[in-house]
């Protein structure tokens, strides 16, 4: 399909083309059929975040063709910076570690979790564990790590040995998809960035496509649409979605990206579609305080997993308060009652379990390690005996534990008895230890410690959908051609979403609205393709090169060494602001100027790091192909030897965290940056 301004082209046959962009089949079809009344073989995919990106490769799975649309410069959304990782039961995972898990049990925690609606969260439920292991097998994803996090019952949330799991993931759809594309020469598959989706067209109460604006156009595409468009997090307008069902967060920092405006919630009611539980927005207790910062309206987020490998909330006096395993609206309940500023404590074998996320963390300028727990107690201005008394009520609560489950005087959460005090005051008892230390042992602990506060995090509420993600109408009638997928339905979670289901959600309600919608568009035709024979060979990264191009033009008066010998770190360091940026990667020089302004971390999130060697950060996070493929005019040329012969290496931290698609992506490197910038701009986990 193609289309102009103004009128609509469309070379399928039996399509009656309006003037005013509406598409009409010749002939109806009966109320309710289950498939297209036009032929068409083309899904809409509007966002390009895990949920739409899941969804796109499973429509080329089942034979049709995908065009996905993203306002964003880059795809990757929210869900490319999640830290700790994606819920599954029953998955090979599980099986090959002998974690005893099952679908049942899982259900259970998601409806005590906050889900109320049975029929929904157990398609959550039941796709999950199909949808861990579609992630390992088809692309090859390491997904090896399993931990336990806040309201679960078994250990569940997935993640790999290197790099976040949300990034990784998205990543790794976002290829398959681009990969499709350059394979079949658009013929199956196109993404289109900077294109904001406006308005959905309609024909008989049956969606046939969308508008968007792509520049200074206003182009129309026709299909199915599956909406995608995440939630409305970071939407602080006075006319917002946020602002009319819960004004009374609007003061509060957000982890989500400045895309996060509701776009395809507003659209969707526009054409009939029921909403709900719009009022339920998560405010997760853990975002990361960088100080100097305090005041940030975005906040990065403090992985749940830190929680799950044994970290430990306190008060300013040094005080547990809560269950940190509780869910997390009780938890940022709990931090409300208490006293701020909080820390999140993890000890040396909590650490040493999330090594990577603390490394990384540091990096960023949100957590410290501290040698001692001296240290630490003296920084609070607390005595290290009340510190010391603090850890081994803690450790004497899980030896009772072990020995009698059950005996505790307190109520436990999700069930049962506790031991712990501190938590079982507040009716949420604690009932799962890990990585525990005596009191006798904190004084010469070492300790990994961020500063955290109550963050904007997730949108319970959206588009209403049935078990198949078709959007309906209030009075529970479908509306043909109309998905949704990820945080953009409602229904899933209820009134709190448990850690690590987010990214599941966009996988598995991704996959259903995929198969689905492949199913209304194809009927019997539907057939199954692997996604390798339509992406090809894989490619090979090569190293980008340095091309002198236009993005290599250092900014005018400043002085620049010649690219064939080199730039030294002494020149580097002299572009560091919004007219003229340069950041060092791998001993290459970048001149990334042009990219700040499209950057969907912020721009403060890149000059944060301008002037100085990113490399160690950048590695941390970034596939080896990312500036090859999405910047290489970046490249300006290459670090000169330093004086003492090495080059020249500064360790000034970068960091990121996102990435995009399209070929205007030019680099995941910035995206990857935006979540970089912690506390300066951005980024969340989920």
């Amino acid at each position: 399909f193609g289309s102009r301004r103004g009128r609509a082209f469309c070379e399928s046959p039996g399509l009656l083309l309006v003037e005013s962009g509406a598409m009409a089949p010749k002939s109806q079809a009966k109320q309710n059929e289950p498939r297209c009344d036009f032929p068409i073989d083309q899904a809409i995919v509007v966002g390009g975040g895990l949920a739409g990106m899941t969804a796109a490769n499973t429509v080329l799975e089942n034979g049709a063709k995908v065009l996905v649309l993203d306002k964003s410069s880059f795809c990757g959304g929210n869900s490319s910076k999640a830290t700790s990782g994606i819920n599954g039961s029953c998955t090979q995972t599980q099986k090959d570690k002998g974690i005893d898990d099952t679908n049942e049990l899982f259900l259970s925690d998601t409806l005590k979790g906050g889900a109320k609606k049975p029929e929904i969260a157990k398609v959550l439920v039941w796709e999950s564990g199909p949808a861990v292991d579609w992630l390992m097998q088809t692309f090859n994803l390491d997904l090896s790590l399993v931990a336990r996090l806040g309201g679960h019952s078994a250990p569940r949330t997935h993640r790999g040995k290197e790099r976040f799991p949300g990034m990784t993931i998205t990543y790794a759809l976002i290829q398959m998809v681009e990969r499709v594309q350059e394979n079949t020469g658009g013929g199956m598959a196109r993404i289109v960035n900077k294109a904001k989706v406006v308005d959905l067209i309609t024909n008989n109460g049956a969606v046939i496509g969308c508008k968007y604006e792509k520049g200074t156009d206003v182009i129309q595409a026709f299909g199915p649409v599956i909406l995608a468009t995440g939630g409305f997090g970071a939407d602080f307008t006075a006319d917002s979605l946020l602002a009319k069902y819960r004004p009374d967060l609007m003061h509060l920092p957000t982890s989500n990206g400045e895309h996060c405006t509701g776009d395809g919630i507003k659209m969707g009611e526009a054409v009939g579609a029921a909403s709900l539980d719009l009022e339920w927005v998560q405010v997760h207790p853990t975002g990361l305080v960088k100080v100097g910062e305090e005041d940030a309206k975005v906040k990065f987020l403090a992985a749940e997993a830190l929680r799950g490998v044994g970290g430990l909330l306190i008060d300013n006096e040094g005080n547990r308060f809560a269950n940190e395993l509780g869910r997390r609206d009780y938890v940022t309940g709990e931090m409300w009652k208490n006293k701020a500023p909080f820390r999140l404590c993890l000890n040396s074998l909590a650490s040493t379990e999330i090594h990577w996320h603390c490394e990384h963390y540091k990096g960023r300028g949100v957590m410290r390690k501290y040698d001692t727990g001296a240290d630490l107690a003296k920084e609070l201005g607390v005595d290290v005996k009340k510190m010391e008394a603090v850890w081994q009520a803690h450790y004497e609560a899980s030896q009772k534990h072990e020995k009698d489950p059950e005996g505790g005087p307190f109520p436990a959460y999700p069930s049962g008895k506790s031991w712990d005090e501190p938590s079982g005051k507040t009716g949420c008892g604690k009932k799962f230890y890990h990585n525990v230390i005596q009191g006798s042992q904190f004084a010469t602990e070492t300790f990994h410690v961020a500063i955290v506060t109550p963050v904007i995090h997730y949108c319970m509420g959206g588009l209403e959908i049935s078990a198949k993600s078709e959007v309906v109408t209030a009075k529970g009638k479908v509306i043909p051609g109309l998905y949704a997928a990820g945080e953009v339905a409602g229904g899933v979670h209820g009134n709190n979403r448990l850690g690590g289901s987010s990214l599941l959600d966009c996988v598995a309600f991704g996959r259903v609205a995929g198969k689905a919608c492949a199913e209304y568009m194809l009927g019997a035709d539907m057939k199954t393709v692997a996604l390798k024979d339509l992406a090809g060979a894989e490619p090979v990264a090569k190293p980008a090169a340095a091309t002198g191009g236009a993005a290599a033009s250092p900014a005018a008066g400043t002085a620049a060494a010649p690219a064939a010998a080199g730039y030294t770190l002494e020149e580097v360091a002299k572009h560091t602001t919004k007219d003229d940026c340069w950041v060092v990667l791998h001993g290459q020089v970048l001149n990334v100027t042009s990219f700040l302004k499209d950057h969907p971390g912020g721009e403060l999130a890149i000059l944060t790091f301008a002037g100085k060697d990113a490399t160690v950060e950048f590695d941390m996070i970034h596939p080896p192909d990312v500036i090859s493929k999405y910047a290489p005019d970046a490249v300006i040329g290459k670090l000169a030897e330093a004086a003492g012969g090495a080059a020249a290496v500064a360790a000034a931290p970068a960091q990121k965290e996102g990435f995009g698609c399209g070929t205007m992506m030019l680099l995941i490197l910035l995206v990857l940056w935006a979540v970089s910038a912690v506390a300066v701009v951005g980024g969340l986990a989920f």
